[in-house]
This record gives structure tokens, sequence and C-alpha cells, in this order.
């Protein structure tokens, strides 16, 4: 894990955009505290698609029925 200061991070991004994209863990601090933590983005992530789910899902014809525990 690289843990570098904010002043640390301005000399060296490039290296710790790197790193993160190689799957390291780069974070961030200020004052000894944890600010920011660097990881990649997933480009490859799928996009939704309207309607997609059609025909996978159905619905019992009582499904608004009053269940019998209300009942009084």
């Amino acid at each position: 894990m690289h843990q570098v200061t904010t002043r640390e991070a301005k000399a060296s991004l490039d290296d710790l955009i790197d790193a993160a994209v190689h799957g390291e863990e780069v974070v961030i601090i200020t004052d000894k505290q944890q600010a920011v933590q660097l990881v990649p983005r997933d480009a490859n992530k799928r996009k939704r698609k309207f309607g997609s789910a059609k025909g996978l899902i159905s619905m019992a014809e009582d499904f608004d029925a009053e269940l019998p525990e209300f009942k009084e």
C-alpha cells in the first residue's frame, strides 16, 4: 500500500496513477489522516439496456390478495 502526503502526490501523480491501475492501493493523506484513495475506473462495465429482463419476471395472479394474517 502506498501512503503519500499531498505534497508527494503532486510530485509523483503519474507514478501513483500507474500503481493504482496495476492493482496497488494508493492513499493520499493530509494531517496524518487518510483523505482519498486512488482506485482504477472499471471501463469494461456493461451499460444497462432497457427491457433486458423482459420475460424473466412473473407475477402471481393473487399478488395483491389480502394476507390471511391481516384478516380480522
